[in-house]
């Protein structure tokens, strides 16, 4: 085995919140207490810290992107993996060289199988999110990074990576989500996502549902005396378009006060969330480096490019028949309805199935009325065995929804017979609602 798989197995013994939910498990003093054993390497490069709802991986890859078009050397980490676990733990066009990874392992794993239990804060065990991001501040600095980029895990306040010290900090859209964590409230949320604003240090706040939440994150940066700038306050002249039979492509304009002329770039990842995305990212990296070449930003926009965030995938192997499998982890109410949005702005009329699934904690109930009318066939499963989920709400929201559809437990045939009668009808097929869903759909492929 490699370092990475060496890795992944000894982190199996720890509790992963992902995978396991877990009410109070949260809090910051032992990974500061983790940090201060490997001499706090989590302060080894200037660092940028992104939270929010929806879109804070987006942001981070944009972000890192732009860094590494400007000629930095990138360190970006984010959650979840798609395919592979380096993907967490990354450049922002790829991956380190092995030996980043394997010198990390060999520095981690011993150090904390000598730490006694008794020693560790509250004597509480250590945790998975915990021991990943030790070892993403390891990596990084092993890797002599000149900047990192680090999504938030879960919320923000009590997050494993609100040990760093960012030089800017962003928080993109809030919505109701892990409410059973964060809070039943927009407002709630905002609060633990407002968590990661620091003293004295920016923060950029994208647009958002309600002046209510606005509020929160104002006044949590008035009491840290951290300037904060609202993106819709600089951004105008906003608009992206599709660029015609290229539909994996998207030219995206904004202009602002703090740019020295219209940004205009031709963006991978798609659609109206993205084009936002791409405007919060410039403004980000205008107020962290204000010299720096609008053309750096918009290549940097450029080459960003994340899976699963609407990945177009056309002659796919076994099943050239579908004309484009189209792959989504959105799995929030306004997520899943901008990637529909996205869909009819390419596809228009064409026939679309759709494969669905999602973690139990989501708003099914609404979700599914997003659902109808669109699409010819409908497959409604589990996510995978790795996150817990509830298909009998599933089905109970989708019948009430009056779709019909077929539902199984066993996800695995139901992503095989959602391909072969799309493929036999001719349908795109739309794979939404989860990431791990996406991510079983992708190694179905890769087995298959």
């Amino acid at each position: 085995m490699n370092a990475i798989d060496v890795f992944q197995d000894w982190l199996n013994d720890y509790l992963n919140f992902e995978h396991n939910p877990k009410k109070e498990i949260f809090w910051l003093d032992t990974i500061d207490y983790l940090c201060k054993r490997f001499d706090n390497p989590q302060d080894y490069a200037p660092c940028i810290h992104v939270a929010g709802s929806k879109g804070k991986g987006s942001v981070s890859r944009l972000i890192s992107c732009i860094l590494d078009e400007a000629g930095y050397k990138v360190g970006l980490y984010s959650s979840p993996h798609i395919t592979d676990f380096r993907e967490r733990i990354c450049t922002p066009t790829g991956f380190f060289p092995e030996e980043v990874y394997e010198q990390t392992v060999k520095e981690l794993m011993p150090n904390i199988d000598s730490i006694i239990p008794e020693n560790l804060p509250a004597e509480r065990p250590l945790t998975w999110f915990e021991l990943v991001t030790l070892y993403a501040f390891l990596c990084f600095k092993n890797a002599k990074v000149d900047w990192s980029v680090f999504e938030v895990g879960l919320g923000g306040r009590l997050d494993a990576t609100n040990v760093i010290r960012p030089k800017l900090c962003c928080i993109t859209p809030i919505e109701l989500e892990h409410t059973e964590f964060l809070g039943d409230t927009l407002e709630k949320i905002a609060a633990e996502k407002a968590g990661i604003i620091k003293n004295c240090t920016p923060v950029v706040i994208a647009q958002q549902q309600t002046e209510a939440v606005k509020i929160v994150l104002r006044e949590k940066a008035i009491t840290r005396h951290a300037p904060y700038y609202f993106v819709e306050d600089f951004i105008k002249n906003a608009y992206y378009h599709f660029n015609g039979p290229d539909k994996k492509k998207m030219t995206v304009h904004f202009e602002s006060e703090l740019f020295n002329r219209p940004i205009e770039t031709h963006m991978q990842l798609l659609g109206k969330a993205q084009a936002q995305n791409a405007a919060m990212a410039a403004i980000a990296i205008k107020k962290l480096l204000p010299n720096l070449d609008e053309g750096i930003i918009e290549r940097g926009l450029t080459k960003a490019k994340l899976p699963g965030r609407f990945e177009i995938l056309e002659n796919v192997k076994g099943y050239t028949e579908i004309p484009v499998l189209i792959l989504d982890g959105a799995h929030t109410l306004n997520s899943i309805r901008l990637t529909i949005d996205t869909l009819n702005k390419l596809y228009g009329e064409e026939k679309v199935s759709l494969l669905f699934a999602c973690a139990a904690d989501k708003d099914v109930k609404d979700i599914s009325l997003l659902f109808r009318y669109r699409f010819e066939h409908v497959y409604v499963t589990r996510p995978g065995e790795r996150k817990e989920s509830n298909l009998a709400g599933e089905i109970e929201a989708f019948t009430n929804a009056e779709i019909k559809f077929t539902a199984d437990a066993d996800y695995k045939m139901m992503i095989k017979k959602a391909l072969e009668e799309s493929a036999a009808n001719g349908n795109i097929l739309l794979v939404t609602g989860s990431f791990y869903l996406v991510s079983e759909v992708k190694e179905f492929l890769v087995r298959h």
